[in-house]
């Protein structure tokens, strides 16, 4: 269970927090707990997420259940930095679609005092590491991986398996182009496919 950093407020700087796992999983769900009890905590919040990532909705990000926070779409990394000044807590939602400099982008604003929450794939859809997840993991104070349920085995899901033929590293959607599986389905169904 992730429980907030409360040890030394006088000497405390800021950090990273990174909710990663298959789609499905809750990932986004949880970045907005987070986000949720910042604000009721009196603090400053600003949530950014990728200009691609359009499913739900163009100003909010927006969990599979239908939990949703506004926030800002932007097309780069750096953009994060000129619009989230000021904030107590910055997210970023998505983060497997940025590209690597998300990883200086985050650590500068926890090096600058900010609680960075960042929420992503840590998988693409052939169970390689996802973009700059793995650097985001390795940099952050906090990583919190969270699992879906496999519908065939029942077992934790923590892969993120494409239903569709297309072959691109991103394709976004929903249950009609993926499904979360189990280790096992997922060796049987991709590793063992012919791409």
């Amino acid at each position: 269970m992730f429980l907030e950093n409360t040890i030394n407020h006088a000497k405390q700087s800021g950090w990273m927090e990174v909710i990663c796992g298959s789609m499905f999983s809750g990932k986004t769900e949880e970045l907005i707990r987070r986000l949720r009890r910042a604000e009721m905590a009196g603090q400053s919040v600003e949530i950014f997420k990728p200009k691609i990532d359009t499913r739900y909705s163009e100003e909010d990000v927006v969990s599979h259940n239908q939990n949703k926070i506004r926030s800002t779409a932007v097309e780069s990394p750096s953009e994060i930095l000129l619009l989230g000044s000021g904030c107590d807590v910055i997210a970023i939602d998505e983060a497997q679609f940025f590209d690597d400099s998300i990883v200086e982008i985050a650590n500068q604003l926890a090096n600058n005092g900010v609680r960075v929450v960042i929420a992503g794939l840590d998988m693409d859809f052939l169970g390689r590491p996802f973009g700059p997840m793995p650097a985001l993991m390795a940099t952050a104070e906090y990583v919190t991986k969270v699992h879906a349920i496999c519908k065939r085995t029942g077992n934790l899901a923590n892969y993120s398996m494409r239903t569709s033929q297309s072959k691109d590293l991103v394709e976004l959607g929903e249950t009609e182009s993926y499904e979360a599986v189990s280790r096992r389905v997922f060796v049987d169904e991709v590793l063992n496919r012919k791409f």
